[in-house]
Order: C-alpha cells, then structure tokens, then sequence
C-alpha cells in the first residue's frame, strides 16, 4: 500500500502597517492559541523580518485548512486593519489543491502543486 501525502501549507505574508506592529504581535498570540485546538493543525507559528511577518502553517488535508480558515476568519479580518496581505501561497498535492482553488479565489493565491517528496 503506497502513502498518499495530502499534506496543505498555507504561506501568507504581511506588512505590518506603521506603528501597529506591537499590535499585530499581540493578534498572533490570538492566533496560536485558536489554532492550537485544531486537531488537523500540524503546525502553526509566526516569523518576522522588522514589519513583514509571515505565518508558517500546515495541515493533514484541504479539509483541514478549509476548517482553520472558517476557525480565524474574524481573526482574520482584524489582523487586515493593521497589516496587508502581500503574497499567499498554497501549497498541495493537485487533488488537494482541487479542492482549495473556489474557496479561496477572493484571497487570490498563488497554488503550487507538490509533485515529489517525502514526509515522515
């Protein structure tokens, strides 16, 4: 029996408006800590260069994002008061991509499709 990976990341970044990066670290404590009851979260964190930040994020499937998502949403559209979303990418094996490209068409994504590779 061969292993599927159906492993989804979601790489947002932003740029922290002037001033509002304190503010903005606070709602990634806000984050983490809603995330952290998503069974399906693999792994989840922020990292920053001075007022850019991006959030390295994992989950087992689509579904799985597609569930973060709905989880942070007003999280979410808090952060975009003091930040921009400046690039999002997903990344996915195509089956799992299948199923993220309608519902996430508005953030405008870029999705690329994992073809080689291992997970342990």
């Amino acid at each position: 029996m061969s292993y599927q990976d159906t492993c989804c990341t979601l790489v947002p970044y932003f740029k922290v408006h002037q001033g509002q990066l304190a503010a903005f670290r606070e709602g990634c404590n806000k984050f983490v800590e809603k995330t952290r009851t998503e069974p399906k979260c693999m792994f989840y964190g922020f990292s920053f260069d001075g007022d850019e930040a991006h959030c390295r994020e994992g989950y087992e499937d689509a579904d799985a994002l597609l569930h973060h998502l709905d989880n942070v949403g007003a999280l979410f559209d808090e952060a975009l008061k003091i930040a921009d979303l400046t690039r999002l990418e997903v990344h996915a094996p195509e089956s799992e991509l299948d199923k993220l490209r309608e519902p996430l068409a508005g953030l405008n994504p870029q999705f690329f499709t994992l073809e080689t590779g291992f997970r342990r």
